[in-house]
């Protein structure tokens, strides 16, 4: 049995985050790219938003499950997911600072990952 407490927040935020945002784009891929002004996909575009979003957003959750479930590997969970989830951010901040824009949907993600990093970190 899992015994949750208030230092296991932080995971839980990121499992059930990081499991709508699996469901999601396994059920609706074009509904993910929509936010990214990507208004059409090929079968090979619904192929990669599932494997991208949908196979690794529900991986990662089954991930923080692990780091919920085995306390040993909390740490290393913890810490690889911030790490991605910074160079996620990063990325944005980078993209943003060359284009010398950002949408209100990078601009949002962005903030989610950068605060969601921080809480792992903190979590790990």
């Amino acid at each position: 049995m899992i015994n949750v407490a208030l230092h296991d927040a932080p995971i839980l935020l990121a499992l059930a985050l990081a499991l709508v945002m699996g469901l999601g784009a396994i059920a609706s891929p074009i509904r993910v790219t929509r936010q990214f002004d990507i208004l059409e996909l090929t079968a090979a575009g619904r192929n990669e938003v599932r494997s991208v979003y949908g196979g690794f957003g529900i991986a990662m959750a089954a991930m923080f499950a692990l780091a919920l479930w085995r306390p040993e590997l909390r740490g290393g969970i913890c810490l690889t997911a911030a790490a991605a989830l910074a160079g996620m951010a990063g990325g944005r901040l980078l993209s943003a600072l060359i284009d010398r824009q950002i949408g209100r949907y990078p601009l949002l993600y962005l903030g989610l990952e950068a605060v969601v990093a921080s809480l792992l970190f903190y979590a790990a």
